[in-house]
């Protein structure tokens, strides 16, 4: 159960391994799930049922192409089926191979770039975005608190 403005969210996790990744275990991966959903405070949520797939680069590319119409593999993808309290469902892939790249060119620990790509795929599945700079300014700021609760620098910082 997760704390959340004087309530209590269920949380159903399911992690699915296309590509293992031992950096990424299942308990490491929840971690930040229940996280970003503290972070992200939600009134009136009681259940939120995610799938988190740890995808290689073909998978994210065909996904990519097929929901969103762009060729190439992304780092996350959210996919969501019920988004607004007091249940939550959605499905939440991430690329391991781009992921990996993105670290190693931005020359941050995979683990917390891992933990920075769960926080946002969670809170877009929470019913987050970031089309607008407001929107990208809430956004962030949920994520910066999210990371903080395991030492991670604020992704956002040069």
């Amino acid at each position: 159960m997760i704390k959340m403005r004087n309530a209590r969210a269920k949380l159903s996790l399911t992690v699915q391994y296309g590509c293992a990744n031992a950096q990424l275990p299942r308990w490491r991966l929840r971690r930040w799930v229940e996280a970003a959903i503290a972070a992200a405070s939600l009134t009136g949520l009681q259940a939120v049922t995610l799938t988190l797939r740890l995808a290689d680069r073909r998978e994210a590319r065909t996904l990519n192409r097929t929901y969103r119409a762009k060729d190439y593999a992304t780092n996350v993808l959210t996919f969501n089926y019920v988004e607004h309290p007091p249940h939550i469902v959605a499905d939440i892939v991430i690329c391991t191979a781009v992921l990996a790249d993105e670290a190693r060119s931005m020359g941050k620990p995979l683990r917390d770039h891992a933990a920075h790509l769960v926080v946002h795929g969670t809170l877009h599945a929470l019913g987050h975005d970031h089309l607008k700079a407001a929107q990208t300014r809430d956004m962030q700021a949920l994520e910066v608190t999210a990371l903080a609760r395991f030492g991670i620098a604020n992704p956002y910082e040069t």
